[in-house]
C-alpha cells in the first residue's frame, strides 16, 4: 500500500489528567501515516484520487485543538477514526500523538501514543 505522510504538526491543546493542563494547555506533535492507493492519482495527475494533505492538516487541528481529553490515548483514536470517516480513499492510518512536556518527573524527550486502525478494524 502506497502512503501518505504529514510529519512535525505542532497543536496547541488541553489534555491531560491534571487540572492545571487543562487550564494551561500545552504543545502536542502529531505525526500521520496514511495508506491508500496512489497510482491512480499519480497516473491522471489528478488531486481527487488522493487526498488533499491541507484537509488533514485541517481535521488533525480540529481534533487536537478541540474538546479536551484525559488521555492522550483518546486523541489518538479520535483523531484515527475522524480521519477514516472523512476521506474515503484512506485505507488506514498510523496516527502518532508526541505530548512532549508532560507534567511527570524525571527526564525524557517526551511521551507518545502510536496506533495503527484500518477500515478493517471496524
Amino acid at each position: 500500500m502506497d502512503k501518505i505522510y504529514l510529519n512535525g504538526m505542532e497543536f496547541w491543546g488541553y489534555h491531560g489528567l491534571f487540572p492545571e493542563e487543562n487550564k494551561l494547555g500545552q504543545r502536542f506533535y502529531v505525526d500521520l501515516e496514511l495508506e491508500l492507493d496512489l497510482k491512480p492519482a499519480a497516473q491522471k495527475d489528478d488531486m481527487d484520487q488522493s487526498i488533499n494533505y491541507g484537509e488533514i492538516y485541517e481535521v488533525t487541528k480540529t481534533v487536537v485543538e478541540g474538546e479536551a481529553a484525559k488521555l492522550v490515548e483518546t486523541i489518538a483514536e479520535q483523531l484515527a477514526q475522524q480521519l477514516l470517516q472523512s476521506f474515503s480513499l484512506l485505507e488506514a492510518c498510523r496516527v502518532k500523538v508526541t505530548k512532549p512536556d508532560p507534567p511527570i518527573p524525571g527526564h525524557y524527550k517526551s511521551v507518545a501514543i502510536d496506533i495503527y486502525r484500518s477500515r478493517r478494524d471496524d
